[in-house]
């Protein structure tokens, strides 16, 4: 797996929308962060562009992301915002130039569909908060993009409410929102995920959409490939007038305890107050103890 370079002061980070269109006034906050840091900004072309809810065409919106990647000057990418629209502009962008010279992207949610493309390539890439809102999270938040992106020691520790599955593994990071993964999976060979560790999140699903997702996730194989399993927020879930019985972590390990690998629930991801980064791709190490959980690299 390919790790892109560590970001040092002076380097230029790219602002674009992938999905849902934003106003550059919405990104003051994540631009002065950035110039806090050291950090040059730069907004691409969609940045204030809308065609219905997305920050421009599909066209402009794959044109602005491979803009970015083949800029020499760019060290990173910051997708502004998710909601959706990610995956309908994969197929339109040459990565080769990434390939050639690995730069961070940042995101998550929406941009899960982006995350397994380049996992699938063999890219490390960065699960974490974006610039839209990025002022509304915890300064946790905050400070674990700045240390995943600065290279600074990092270690995630948490303690779990629901009955987490004790256990040790090794393995690099893979995954992000449980829908969209659920969306790409046909275009992504389940062998990608083998001895990896999954990371899960979702927001505003019904509960028993999240049994069918996790139901093709056993069926298919693909849970059957990793070696531990890390459960972040699963926000805001709905039900139907007759319920369906279980919470969205009673389903995920109803399929889960079947699996015999340690995991982890309630960590600190997704669509939450603590939004922690994740570097996915990279080998961390899961141990889980009595619901006390920690993940290093």
């Amino acid at each position: 797996m390919k790790l892109p370079a560590y970001l040092k002061p002076k380097d230029k980070i790219a602002i674009v929308c992938t999905a849902r269109a934003v106003e550059a006034h919405e990104l003051q906050p994540a631009i002065e962060l950035l110039e806090d840091w050291g950090l040059i900004p730069v907004y691409g072309n969609t940045i204030g562009l809308k065609h219905h809810q997305f920050g421009g065409t599909d066209d402009e919106r794959a044109n602005d992301l491979q803009s970015a990647i083949n800029d020499p000057e760019i060290n990173a990418i910051w997708i502004a915002r998710g909601g959706y629209g990610t995956a309908r502009i994969i197929d339109s962008v040459d990565f080769q130039a990434l390939l050639n010279n690995p730069k961070w992207i940042i995101g998550y949610s929406d941009v899960t569909a982006l995350h397994l493309h380049l996992q699938h390539l063999g890219l490390s890439s960065l699960h974490a908060q974006m610039p839209l809102d990025i002022d509304s999270k915890s300064q946790q938040t905050i400070e674990s993009l700045r240390q995943s992106l600065f290279e600074k020691p990092y270690e995630l520790k948490f303690t779990s409410n629901f009955h987490s599955v004790s256990g040790e593994c090794k393995g690099e990071l893979i995954g992000g929102n449980l829908s969209v993964l659920f969306s790409v999976l046909q275009s992504i060979p389940v062998s990608t995920f083998k001895g990896k560790i999954l990371v899960l999140e979702d927001l505003d699903e019904y509960l028993y959409h999240v049994d069918r997702m996790m139901l093709n996730l056993y069926r298919s194989g693909l849970l059957h490939q990793i070696k531990g399993l890390i459960v972040g927020g699963m926000s805001d879930m709905n039900d139907n007038a007759i319920p369906f019985g279980q919470s969205a972590y009673e389903i995920i390990a109803a399929y889960a305890e079947k699996l015999n690998i340690p995991v982890a629930y309630d960590a600190p991801f997704g669509h939450i107050f603590d939004n922690l980064a994740l570097t996915l791709g990279r080998k961390a190490k899961l141990k889980v103890s009595n619901n006390e959980i920690s993940l290093t690299y």
